[in-house]
């Protein structure tokens, strides 16, 4: 399965997208990068360091670039706003929001391209997401990654 359809399937499943929300507000972690790390370990591939470096690399300049700036113009339009007719506003978020979830489906095409092989057993996804949490930022939010792992779908 590719890590598009995984990650789809996966953000689906009872729990997943609050707790995804939690790590990206709160933690400031990357959920397409995390939801990698997972996917990694749910299907036996093994990055190792390099890679994980090269992914969160990848996160970052997707994430700076238009994932990011997305985000924050799909949020400004959440609200209503002076002068704004709430028809129009709303039509111009869902575009936006289709753009920034396109966005994200081009990073984790990008991410699976980075990836090994299966090339071993499957792993504890919180152990794949906490290495590749701490190479992110500067804190792991295990307690997060332990309530996102206990959401993913086997």
């Amino acid at each position: 399965m590719s890590l598009w359809d995984w990650a789809v399937r996966a953000y689906a499943a009872p729990g997943v997208a609050d707790t995804c929300l939690t790590l990206q507000d709160r933690h400031d972690q990357n959920v397409p990068l995390l939801l990698w790390a997972a996917w990694t370990a749910a299907t036996g591939r093994h990055p190792d360091a390099e890679t994980v470096e090269a992914a969160c690399d990848t996160a970052r300049a997707w994430d700076l670039v238009a994932v990011a700036p997305l985000r924050g113009v799909r949020r400004t339009l959440k609200a209503p706003i002076p002068d704004l007719d709430d028809a129009a506003r709303e039509a111009v978020r869902n575009q936006v929001k289709a753009v920034e979830l396109e966005a994200e489906r081009q990073l984790l095409i990008a991410l699976e391209s980075l990836s090994p092989a299966p090339s071993g057993p499957v792993r504890s996804p919180v152990e794949a997401m906490a290495a590749t949490a701490r190479q992110w930022g500067d804190l792991t939010p295990r307690p997060a990654l332990i309530r996102l792992a206990e959401h993913l779908p086997a």
